[in-house]
């Protein structure tokens, strides 16, 4: 690609962000995406970048990389005009906006469908907070030490001085409150609590974030949760777990319902890591939490393609139950000392 900012690792001036919103507003056709297996914070940023835009007078088209939009976030205005994978494929661009996404490749199906709209022939916008993000945009806005991608957004919005609605506040802080847990990760900022702050005074309708996120959940997600933490295993700072098919069959859960067990199990005591294996069909999809800054699990998941931040990232593996056991083995070699230092 040609043309590309520096990644500022969380150093990007006014005059960046200027750049982003003007290399936004300047399209008349907008692609804006984001990974596959979205999270809360991936939608939200889709769904604010389409509220910033919508006083443009452009066509927004709103995607995720696999076309899923999990259920926990669809109290949220505009979530339902998110394209299906099937509507895109006639489609041209003259920008992309990608969010919450280190890397094109991240958009899975998407990608491998229309690799050209994410090749430099079309000028890219890429706002995002993985440390492992690839720099791919004409224009990044990178942030390793943001709490979330909307913390980056919602800087934008304000620096800018761009009008805030209730509607884009609480997407805002959807995404904030998502990735860090309502605001208990060790990422929570100084700077994501005064714009968490911010955000509420613009309106951002709290309850209803905190009620989807956190406290209703349907009974096939309590279900699903129980099958897993029955086969949760403990050994040498390692807990983990799995999903499989039967267990979406038996509990009548999707995949996406099971996105929180992750990190309900790094609270386990003594754990260094907690992993989540989803089994599916190409192999299995891992998801991975660090419960020390000492330990970077972005770069255990590089090893096998993936990424993501040093205390919650992911990776796939090969299918088979020699390609998970070889996985958990390359993870114990891993661990420091300090990590097995607490086993039971």
């Amino acid at each position: 690609m040609t043309n590309h900012t520096a990644c500022y690792d969380g150093r990007y001036t006014p005059a960046d962000l200027e750049t982003a919103w003007r290399t936004m507003a300047s399209g008349q056709v907008i692609l804006v995406a984001t990974h596959a297996n979205p999270d809360a914070d991936a939608i939200a940023s889709v769904l604010a970048v389409r509220l910033l835009l919508d006083d443009t007078r452009q066509i927004v088209v709103m995607a995720t990389g696999d076309g899923r939009v999990p259920a926990t976030v669809r109290f949220l205005a505009g979530v339902d005009r998110f394209a299906q994978l099937s509507e895109l494929r006639d489609q041209s661009f003259d920008r992309v906006v990608l969010v919450d996404c280190a890397d094109p490749s991240r958009l899975g199906p998407l990608f491998r469908e229309s690799p050209g709209w994410f090749d430099g022939s079309i000028p890219i916008v890429n706002i995002d907070h993985h440390v492992t993000n690839t720099c791919f945009g004409t224009v990044n806005l990178v942030d390793p030490d943001a709490a979330a991608t909307t913390e980056i957004l919602s800087e934008l919005v304000l620096q800018l001085g761009l009008p805030v609605s209730p509607e884009l506040a609480t997407c805002l802080l959807t995404g904030i409150y998502g990735d860090t847990l309502g605001l208990q990760t060790s990422s929570t900022r100084p700077k994501t609590m005064r714009l968490a702050a911010h955000l509420l005074e613009a309106g951002a309708d709290l309850s209803a974030i905190v009620t989807h996120l956190f406290r209703q959940r349907p009974f096939s997600t309590v279900r699903l949760w129980g099958l897993a933490l029955a086969r949760a295993r403990f050994d040498t700072g390692i807990v983990w777990t799995e999903i499989t098919p039967e267990m979406l069959e038996e509990s009548g859960a999707t995949a996406a319902e099971g996105e929180g067990i992750v990190n309900f199990l790094s609270g386990t005591e003594g754990a260094a890591i907690a992993i989540l294996f989803y089994q599916q069909p190409e192999g299995w999809r891992v998801s991975l939490r660090s419960t020390s800054d000492v330990l970077d699990v972005a770069e255990i998941a590089a090893r096998y393609g993936g990424g993501g931040h040093s205390r919650a990232a992911g990776c796939r593996l090969p299918p088979g139950e020699h390609a998970r056991q070889a996985f958990l083995e390359a993870v114990a070699r891993s661990l420091p000392e300090y990590a097995v230092a607490g086993d039971p």
